[in-house]
């Protein structure tokens, strides 16, 4: 991106395009739509790490006017997505490399139990859930739709912490979840990531099933330290 904010005469980054009238917003729920999109172009690095957000152009390709994306970088900047710097005003947040390692660390920590809490508490219709967005996920993984199937697996994750029933567990989890959006979602990058990934998953939701605390607790966790060797080299 220039100095302009544009990137080969297209405004918003790489966005181009492709995504001109698409990316634009006409649902009612305005407040809640801006919050999503440009939560999801931060996430697939349309908007990318230590970027300023010009707030025109941006408003231009979502159709929106500058108050609503306002409140909405308002809402990204308390989840920790984007920082608001006197005089630059929203900047996406980038973390190093330390940064990343140790919220995985934490999480990996908090889903471990999260997962022996849920085995012993969970109600079977919460379990059935799990494996809906589960068997979900897999077709978008199938259809190769990545964005879709990367909500339906961060779904996964917090549908595990509720059933764990520790809300301050889940109130911890969900601040560092929010902020690892991006990091999260590059540990897909490529056909090998991705397939261990969904095994990954895969042995999660068995365990889940056989209410077997070591197993889901053990997955979980390996899971989360498998992030880190995904993600890394991006970094």
């Amino acid at each position: 991106m220039n100095a302009n904010g544009t990137a080969n005469g297209s405004p918003v980054g790489e966005l181009g395009e492709r995504e001109e009238d698409q990316g634009r917003i006409t649902r009612h729920t305005l407040h809640d739509a801006v919050v999503s999109r440009v939560r999801d172009m931060i996430t697939e690095g349309t908007l990318a790490a230590g970027e300023r957000i010009h707030e025109g152009q941006l408003c231009e390709h979502l159709g929106v006017s500058r108050t609503p994306l306002r409140e909405s970088l308002k809402v990204l900047a308390r989840e920790g997505l984007v920082e608001l710097v006197p005089s630059r005003g929203a900047v996406v947040r980038r973390f190093t490399p330390k940064d990343v390692r140790d919220s995985l660390t934490v999480l990996a920590n908090l889903e471990e139990l999260a997962g022996r809490l849920a085995c012993e508490a969970a109600a079977e219709d919460g379990i059935r859930q799990v494996r809906r967005l589960h068997d979900e996920m897999l077709r978008c993984y199938a259809a190769k739709d990545r964005l879709t199937y990367f909500k339906l697996n961060q779904e996964i994750h917090l549908a595990i912490i509720q059933l764990s029933g520790n809300e301050w567990l889940a109130y911890v989890h969900g601040m560092l979840q929010a902020r690892l959006k991006r990091i999260r979602f590059i540990g897909n990058e490529g056909p090998a990531k991705w397939a261990a990934a969904v095994a990954d998953h895969e042995e999660m939701i068995q365990a889940l099933e056989a209410r077997d605390a070591l197993r889901l607790s053990a997955a979980l966790r390996h899971h989360l330290e498998e992030t880190w060797h995904r993600v890394k080299d991006a970094l």
